[in-house]
């Protein structure tokens, strides 16, 4: 039988931190790349109602796992607009433009996972920085790089997002 390579990754409730506590959207950084040998990077998203999660982006490097949790979920993958209520699943291949957001009328709290994993936990660090403007919005091109998250324009998810708020 062949020996593991690294230690399991382990995180303990108390240890967790949280990007944007108190926000309509929070993050709770989970288990980074560098904790899990590269193969993994995790974290908790929660949304109040109808609240925007993440804005059109895609990756190059990983493929991007979503776990609904409770609520359900308003997605972007593709070109299509889906809604997965809690139990559901996808995966969004790399390259893939892809967005999401709680439904409307709904919150949601979702497991994320890039495979294979990438430093995550300092990009939502960084948009914490830049939402306090500790960063410039100059330096987002560079984030983009740094964390394989490069933004995408996709008119039509904030069409569907701003037509459900009216």
């Amino acid at each position: 039988m062949n020996a593991p390579t690294r230690p399991a990754a382990i995180l303990r409730p108390e240890e967790s931190e949280i990007i944007g506590a108190g926000q309509p959207a929070s993050v709770r950084l989970l288990i980074d790349s560098n904790e899990a040998g590269g193969s993994v990077s995790t974290v908790e998203v929660t949304l109040a109602e109808g609240a925007d999660g993440a804005t059109p982006h895609h990756h190059t490097l990983s493929d991007e796992v979503f776990y609904v949790a409770d609520g359900e979920l308003q997605v972007l993958a593709g070109d299509e607009i889906v809604t997965v209520a809690a139990g559901g699943a996808l995966v969004v291949p790399k390259f893939m433009p892809h967005a999401f957001g709680a439904a409307p009328g709904s919150s949601a709290r979702l497991f994320i996972a890039l495979m294979p994993g990438v430093e995550r936990h300092g990009y939502f660090r960084f948009l914490e920085r830049l939402a306090l403007g500790e960063v410039e919005p100059a330096d987002i091109e560079a984030a983009q790089r740094d964390y394989d998250n490069y933004f995408d324009d996709v008119p039509r998810w904030w069409e569907e997002r701003n037509g459900n708020r009216r």
